[in-house]
C-alpha cells in the first residue's frame, strides 16, 4: 500500500540521488547557441593565458556543444604559464563530497590539433588540496579525432566541498565534452547515492511512482520528460532544461535507471506518462497519436522481449530481462484540461490492446469513471492545513466500495505550521495515513511529496527527506513512515475508540509478521493530535492467537514542542524511541502522550496451524 513519489524537484536528483558530481557534464546547459553559458565551470588563469568558449564541434549528434580551451601559455619562459597550469574547474552541485580511500570513476572525451598533456585532479574548492590526480598523455595524432578516456582516481583525503579540475601548461587548443565524475560505490552499484538509497530502502516502498508530477509535464512540451531521450548511453543523452523546477538536469536519471531503482528497492514501478499536455500548452486528440506511440513504445523498452526494436535498447544497456511495469498513470492531475479526456481515450485504448494487464491511472476523479471513460485506479493529491489534513482520516470512510480503487499518489502538510517539516505536520499526515489504511479496500497506494530537498536548493517545503553534498536527515514525516512500513500486506482489525470530549485521537490495528524471524504482532497506533496526555484502556478481542507475556515493545513519535524540526546540527531531534512494553496482554491500560504517534506491538503466540 504504502510507497514512495519521487520528482526531479529541489535537485532531488540531479545533484542529489543520482551521484553524478560534475554539473553540466555535457555543457548543453546553455543552450545550443554557442558561445554559450558554461555554468558552474569557472576558468583558472587569466585571458592573457588562456581563452575558454563553447562550440558546436561535439561528435554526439544530439549534444553538438562542446568546450573549447585554446592555451596561450606554455612552459617556456618567454609566456609561461602560471604554477599548476591553467584550465577550467567544475564544483559539482555546491561542492563535491571526496571521501578518503574512496575510487571515483572518470571519463571525458577529448580532441586536439596538438599535443595533449592534461592533468584532471579532485581537489578542495580554492584548488590548493590534492586530493587524487591523473595526466593525460598523448601526441599530435592521438587526439587528432574524439577520444573517449576512462580511469579511476583514489582519493587521498577527505573534503566535503571539492571541485574537479582539467588544467595544462601547454599551449594549444584543447576540445573537451561529456566530462564525468561517478563514485564505484553506489547503491546495488547501479549508480544511486548509497546513503540516500538507504533511507528509501529502509521505508520498505511497495512502489515507485515516477518521474514527478509537474516534471514529467514540464511548463512547456518542448521541456517535458521525453522517456526515450533519457536511455542508451548516458554521452548520447540530451538532456533537458527541467522549467517546472528551473534547473538543468542532464537526464543520467532517465527512465531505465528509474525502472532500474524500482526493481532495486523491490518496489512496483509506476509511470507517469506525458500526455501531449503542458502546464501551458495542450496537443488536440485529432494530432496526439504519435505521442501515445511514444507511450506504448515505452512499455516496450520496459517490458518487451530482447530482440524487440525497443526492448533491445534495453538489453543493450545491460538488463536483458523486462522489468515489471505493471502501473502507467496518465497524466498529472489534468483532468480539468480541454482535451484531457479525448486524449486519455486514446491512450487507454492503445495501451490495453498492446499489454492488457498494464493498471492505467486517471488524473480524473473517482465519480467519472464508468465503462465509457474506464480506468483501473484514479489518481487523488492532497495538500492542506495539519488541522484539515487531521480531519481527512475520514476522507474515504462514504466513499462507494465498488471499483477503481484511489492512488492517494500526493499527499502533505503545507501552511505556516509545517514549516520546514514540524512533527504536527507528521501527526496530521499520521492521522491521514491510519484513514487509508482503514479504507484500504478502496485505496491501493499512498506516497508523500515531495520526497527529497537538496538543502541548496529548496523548491518546496516541507520535504520527507533534507541532504546535501555529504549530511542527510529524514523530516518527522519520514520518520512517522518507518510506523506504517509494515501495513503493506498486513490484516487489518476493526478499531473503536470510546473518550469523551476529546475528538483528537485516531487509531488503527493490523496483524503483521516479522520477515526476519517470522514472529507474528498486533500493532496498535494511535495519533495523539492534540495537547492532553490520555490514558487508554485497550481491549482486544477475536484474534485467534494469543498475546504473548514478554516481546512486545512501544515506539513512540513525539517531541517537547509540536513544531519541533530535525535539522543537520539535530538531525534526531524528533525521531521514533522504542521501549519493551512489559504489561502486554489483550486488557491493558497505556499512556499516550500530547502531540505523539504511538504504535505498541504486542507478539502474538505461534499458531498451531501455521497462520493468524
Amino acid at each position: 500500500m504504502f510507497g514512495i513519489f519521487f520528482e526531479e524537484i529541489n535537485h532531488a536528483g540531479a545533484g542529489g540521488l543520482w551521484a553524478e558530481l560534475v554539473s553540466n557534464r555535457g555543457f548543453e546547459a546553455g543552450g545550443p547557441n554557442t558561445p554559450s553559458n558554461i555554468d558552474p565551470w569557472l576558468i583558472i588563469g587569466d585571458e592573457s593565458s588562456i581563452i575558454v568558449g563553447t562550440d558546436r564541434t561535439s561528435c554526439f549528434e544530439r549534444n553538438p556543444v562542446a568546450l573549447r580551451m585554446e592555451v596561450l601559455c606554455d612552459s617556456k619562459r618567454t609566456n609561461a604559464c602560471p604554477s599548476g597550469g591553467v584550465g577550467v574547474y567544475n564544483p559539482g552541485y555546491w561542492g563535491m563530497n571526496i571521501e578518503k580511500g574512496k575510487v571515483y570513476k572518470v571519463s571525458l572525451h577529448i580532441r586536439s590539433s596538438d599535443a595533449v598533456s592534461l592533468t584532471v585532479s579532485l581537489t578542495s574548492s580554492d584548488g590548493l588540496q590534492k586530493l587524487g590526480a591523473h595526466t593525460i598523455k598523448g601526441s599530435k595524432k592521438s587526439f587528432a579525432k574524439w577520444t573517449k578516456i576512462e580511469f579511476h582516481l583514489k582519493s587521498s583525503q577527505n573534503n566535503t566541498n571539492s571541485r574537479l579540475q582539467l588544467t595544462t601548461s601547454k599551449s594549444g587548443v584543447i576540445w573537451l565534452d561529456q566530462v564525468s565524475v561517478m563514485p564505484l560505490d553506489t547503491y546495488m552499484g547501479h549508480g544511486f547515492r548509497k546513503d540516500l538509497s538507504l533511507m528509501l530502502a529502509n521505508l520498505k516502498p511497495q512502489f515507485l511512482k515516477f518521474p514527478g508530477g509537474n516534471y514529467a509535464m514540464g511548463n512547456y512540451l518542448r521541456n517535458a520528460f521525453r522517456w526515450s531521450e533519457t536511455v542508451g548511453p548516458w554521452e548520447e543523452r540530451p538532456g533537458h532544461f527541467n522549467d517546472a523546477w528551473g534547473y538543468w538536469t542532464d537526464d543520467g536519471l532517465g527512465f531505465f535507471e528509474f525502472l532500474q531503482l524500482a526493481e532495486d528497492l523491490g518496489a512496483s514501478p509506476v509511470w507517469v506518462v506525458n500526455d501531449g499536455a503542458s502546464l501551458n500548452e495542450e496537443v488536440s486528440t485529432a494530432t496526439i497519436a504519435s505521442l501515445v506511440k511514444d507511450v506504448v513504445n515505452g512499455i516496450e523498452f520496459a517490458r518487451g522481449g530482447p530482440k524487440t526494436p525497443w526492448g533491445s535498447v534495453r538489453a543493450a544497456m545491460g538488463h536483458p530481462q523486462p522489468f515489471k511495469l505493471d502501473y502507467v498513470s496518465i497524466g498529472n492531475q489534468e483532468c480539468w484540461m480541454l482535451y484531457y479526456r479525448g486524449n486519455y481515450q486514446k491512450f487507454y485504448s492503445a495501451i490495453k490492446a498492446a499489454y492488457p494487464d498494464i493498471n492505467i491511472i486517471s488524473s480524473c476523479d473517482g465519480s467519472t469513471i464508468s465503462p465509457s471513460n474506464p480506468a483501473d485506479l484514479y489518481d487523488v493529491h492532497v495538500y492542506t492545513s495539519s488541522s484539515n489534513m487531521f480531519s481527512r482520516t475520514s476522507m474515504f470512510d462514504n466513499t462507494p466500495r465498488s471499483a477503481p480503487k484511489a492512488i492517494v499518489s500526493e499527499y502533505a502538510v503545507t501552511g505556516n505550521d509545517a514549516g520546514k517539516g514540524t512533527l504536527v505536520a507528521a501527526l496530521a499526515e499520521a492521522a491521514f495515513l491510519i484513514g487509508l489504511e482503514r479504507n484500504s479496500d478502496v485505496v491501493e497506494m499512498a506516497s508523500c511529496a515531495p520526497l527529497f530537498v537538496n538543502d541548496n536548493d529548496r523548491r518546496w517545503s516541507p520535504d520527507a527527506i533534507v541532504f546535501n553534498s555529504w549530511q542527510h536527515y529524514g523530516c518527522p514525516n519520514y520518520w512517522m513512515l518507518h510506523l506504517f512500513k509494515d501495513s503493506s500486506g498486513a490484516a487489518l482489525h476493526p478499531t473503536t475508540i470510546q473518550i469523551s470530549n476529546y475528538d483528537q485521537l485516531v487509531a488503527s490495528a493490523i496483524t503483521w509478521q516479522n520477515a526476519k524471524d517470522k514472529s507474528s504482532y498486533l500493532r496498535i497506533k494511535v495519533v495523539n493530535f492534540g495537547n492532553r496526555a490520555v490514558d487508554l484502556n485497550i481491549s482486544v478481542a477475536g484474534l485467534a492467537n494469543g498475546i504473548k507475556n514478554s516481546g512486545s515493545q512501544q515506539t513512540v513519535l513525539t517531541s517537547s514542542s509540536p513544531l519541533d524540526e530535525n535539522s543537520f546540527q539535530q538531525p534526531e531531534k524528533v525521531v521514533p524511541v522504542s521501549s519493551p512494553l512489559g504489561n502486554a496482554k489483550q486488557q491493558m491500560g497505556v499512556s499516550v502522550r500530547p502531540y505523539s504517534l504511538s504504535s505498541f506491538d504486542l507478539l502474538l503466540e505461534a499458531s498451531k496451524h501455521g497462520s493468524i
